[in-house]
């Protein structure tokens, strides 16, 4: 008997259902959005791999009735069939769009598309892969969430008439291998800081409706609370195992991968000036604002934040985007002057990156439970 796919990825129960949706299907002028999903930078996102034999091996009972409430909240899949086009679709005319703002959102929406997708790989990849199934389940959900996000982005990519052909990227594209507490630290960050952007415009346009310039933005709310659910799940990861958090080894981790997302967040953000003046929105205050609380969030696992309001944070940012913009200018120019101008760019940006890590950080007390609800 032949079973009847799914004819678009919101309507999914599983990653398989999802990835086999209508909507997947690989358009004919994809090629240059695929480029782009391909490219391997400092900015871009990265597709993962990492010790699968050890994230099967996790146990936890530590944090067994927090475990288990969330993975019931998630099996509900109080979002199944909402990430497609509806009524309160608006049509754009993508034609009379502003050159710069079309080319830096298309930018954004490929970005994202790619970002989200990277987490449904790495998630079905877990899930294949293991045997435990307090782990395989977990991951298994965030997966099809994740695809249903890829998937409703294409969905607004193939409007402006391309689209990311998901496929070709899974095949195609780098892998990055990271250890596992590498994964938590890193996709613990991905999930929330992507919970505090989307909410932080969702608001913004719920007090600006006229800065709305496209439909998608509409969904961040149900959008977001899928990212804070996932950090919660990474939160709890990392609580089965104390070491994580408490050795000075593992804390100088955690304070590079909140500098490096942080400092990678604000030096995108700040390449799409054309994006952020539709939105109404200051990249500066817009980057502060989502640290803040991102901050706040990850005082439920980790034992410090960044002190974002420290007098060298902002300027020693503004130099890591100045260097980030002479690599490009190095690039764009070839040849002996080009190289030169990247590898003088490349030395800028880790000098300053440097600095942001000798900032010294704020303490935190971890609190004995770490689960959280949206609050923004």
């Amino acid at each position: 008997m032949n079973v009847q796919r799914p004819t678009h990825s919101a309507d999914a129960s599983t990653v398989e259902d999802a990835l086999a949706a209508g909507n997947y299907d690989p358009v004919i002028d994809s090629k240059t959005a695929t480029d782009v999903a391909l490219q391997n930078t400092l900015l871009t996102p990265r597709f993962y791999t990492t010790d699968f034999d050890e994230m099967d091996a996790i146990d936890v009972t530590p944090v067994r009735e927090e475990w288990d409430k969330l993975i019931a909240a998630m099996k509900a899949d109080p979002n199944k069939g909402h990430f497609k086009k509806n009524e309160d679709w608006d049509h754009i005319d993508w034609d009379g769009m502003e050159p710069r703002l079309k080319a830096e959102f298309i930018d954004f929406l490929i970005s994202s598309c790619t970002a989200e997708f990277s987490g449904c790989v790495l998630y079905k990849e877990m899930k294949r892969r293991g045997s435990n199934s307090d782990i395989t389940t977990l991951f298994q959900l965030m997966a099809r969430d994740e695809a249903r996000h890829a998937g409703f982005i294409n969905d607004a990519l193939r409007e402006a008439g391309i689209a990311v052909n998901l496929g070709f990227l899974t095949q195609a594209k780098k892998y990055t291998y990271f250890r596992p507490k590498f994964i938590y630290y890193a996709t613990y960050l991905s999930e929330k800081i992507g919970y505090a952007r989307y909410i932080t415009i969702y608001r913004h346009l719920e007090s600006n409706p006229e800065k709305r310039f496209h439909p998608i933005f509409k969904w961040f709310c149900e959008w977001c609370n899928d990212e804070f659910s996932h950090g919660e799940a990474f939160a709890l990861l990392m609580k089965t195992d104390p070491k994580l958090t408490e050795t000075w080894v593992n804390r100088m981790w955690i304070k590079f991968f909140l500098t490096a997302v942080f400092s990678t967040m604000w030096v995108r953000d700040h390449q799409r000036p054309a994006f952020h003046e539709a939105l109404g929105v200051d990249p500066a205050w817009y980057g502060q604002e989502v640290f803040r609380k991102t901050s706040e969030i990850s005082r439920q696992v980790f034992p410090m934040v960044l002190d974002i309001d420290h007098p060298r944070w902002v300027p020693t940012l503004n130099r890591m985007g100045d260097a980030n913009a002479q690599i490009a200018e190095g690039k764009k120019q070839g040849g002996v002057g080009g190289f030169l101008k990247r590898m003088t760019g490349s030395m800028k940006a880790a000098v300053a990156f440097i600095s942001l890590m000798t900032i010294p950080v704020k303490g935190n007390k971890v609190p004995d439970s770490p689960r959280l609800e949206p609050a923004y």
